[in-house]
């Protein structure tokens, strides 16, 4: 049997309150044998504010080994890319301009 080498250490959701808009933010990661983030997900969906890519409004994650980001059901490389941290720092800025735009 094989060893595992990548470890969750991240499965979280969060409602977001219908007054700030509504939807959910989900986040997952995973790091390897040293604690190196080597995989994660970033998302917050809402099907009421975007139908479209299962809800997805705005995403980042790194699967099919590139990153990259997922904004209104477009795609777009995220050639920039420094660290999951600073990452994290831009996800949380846009959905706060995005559930500042909101209106009730």
């Amino acid at each position: 049997m094989a060893k595992k080498t990548h470890h969750k250490i991240v499965d979280e959701s969060y409602a977001i309150p219908v007054a700030r808009g509504g939807g959910l933010v989900k986040s997952e990661v995973w790091v390897d044998r040293q604690g190196v983030v080597v995989r994660y997900s970033l998302a917050y969906i809402n099907p009421a504010r975007f139908p479209g890519d299962n809800g997805r409004v705005l995403g980042y994650d790194n699967a099919h080994a590139c990153h990259h980001k997922h904004d209104h059901g477009a795609v777009v490389a995220v050639d920039d890319f420094t660290s999951y941290e600073d990452l994290v720092e831009r996800f949380a800025r846009e959905l706060r301009g995005l559930l500042d735009d909101h209106e009730d």
